[in-house]
């Protein structure tokens, strides 16, 4: 039988359940600016905060790491049961000095009951918006209450949007800014003018802490370093430790570890990546989502230390891609990819193949 060229056209054209939303950088900037930046970090603090206090429901796994002389390669997997995703995240410090970006990220969400991919997203501006949601999710629980200045060392791709999400979830106001190069300083300080917060470059880690009830180390060197020293840490701040976030790299001394009640994401995974690791295996650490859910206190009293070792956990991510497949729904911010092969015949690829032979 002869078919005709139409024919083929219409058997080779992707249904609506062959197609997956593919959300681009641009559209994801598109969607950041509809929503408005510090809206959707308040949003998604509320989408992972949900999730935390679910947590029981989700599979758990440490990130798998591929790791190399210049950086790591991971997969972070999880499920609820009802939907499953990854992000596929790379970090390469020396990526900088090449005119690259350090962190970049891409990430899948998929229908369990299907296997069907729902949604595929770039993630490199998603990671940075979740992580400070993350941040300043955790600081609402730990940080001294009416918390309104924040010393923010390291001040790279990611310090602005900690800064931002500090002030829409915290209350925050002041920035005092650090970095070995003070050219990064200024840009931050550039960027966040504006905004309602009040920023000063400091000239030592020592200077940026003062009067500080957040300190938030923010800094991308893969080595053991010491950012805050022992006696830089006094009673009643909140520390959020972001820097730390792989095998060999860390940014608190040991001392404060051992002064501060430590909260984390997933033990498994901080223990072996976080500022916890130069701890024994059996140091106490209180995981985030028992305080999230109410069955332990974070913070206590005044004079308490709380460090939240935040490494970055794939429930966070999860919880992002729920929020941009739940956001872009009725919106031009993705374009449909025409990801799966949809046969007539679920049994016929072949067949399918071939009928497309031109």
């Amino acid at each position: 039988m002869m078919i005709n060229p139409k024919e083929i056209k219409q058997m080779t054209t992707p249904s609506d359940k062959a197609l997956v939303p593919f959300v681009s950088v641009d559209n994801m900037m598109r969607l950041i600016h509809h929503v408005g930046i510090k809206d959707m970090l308040t949003e998604l603090a509320r989408y992972i905060e949900d999730d935390f206090k679910r947590w029981d429901l989700f599979d758990k796994t440490p990130r798998v790491a591929s790791h190399s002389d210049v950086g790591v390669i991971e997969l972070m997997p999880t499920s609820d049961g009802e939907a499953y995703g990854f992000k596929y995240v790379n970090g390469h410090p020396k990526n900088t000095a090449e005119g690259l970006q350090t962190v970049t990220a891409f990430g899948l969400l998929a229908d369990v009951y299907t296997g069907y991919p729902v949604l595929l997203t770039e993630m490199t501006m998603l990671t940075a918006m979740r992580t400070a949601a993350t941040s300043a999710m955790a600081a609402k629980y730990l940080a001294p209450k009416g918390s309104t200045t924040m010393a923010m060392i390291g001040n790279g791709a990611q310090s602005e949007f900690q800064s931002l999400a500090m002030q829409a979830i915290v209350g925050v106001d002041t920035i005092r800014l650090y970095d070995v190069d003070r050219a990064a300083s200024e840009k931050c300080a550039a960027n966040l003018a504006g905004t309602g917060l009040r920023t000063v470059i400091c000239s030592s880690p020592e200077e940026a802490i003062e009067g500080a009830q957040i300190l938030t180390t923010c800094t991308a060197d893969k080595q053991y370093a010491t950012i805050l020293s022992d006696n830089m840490v006094g009673a009643g701040v909140h520390i959020n430790a972001i820097g730390g976030d792989c095998p060999g790299k860390t940014e608190l001394a040991s001392g404060i570890l051992e002064r501060s009640d430590i909260f984390v994401e997933y033990p498994p995974q901080t223990r072996i990546e976080g500022e916890i690791q130069q701890l024994d295996a059996d140091h106490p650490v209180i995981e985030l989502w028992e305080v999230i859910s109410g069955k332990v206190a974070g913070r206590r009293a005044a004079d308490q230390i709380t460090l939240f070792d935040s490494v970055g956990f794939a429930i966070e991510d999860f919880s992002a891609l729920r929020y941009v497949r739940d956001r872009i729904k009725g919106t031009d911010f993705f374009f449909d990819l025409d990801l799966l092969a949809d046969p007539d015949d679920p049994r016929d690829l072949f067949g399918m193949l071939m009928r497309a032979k031109g």
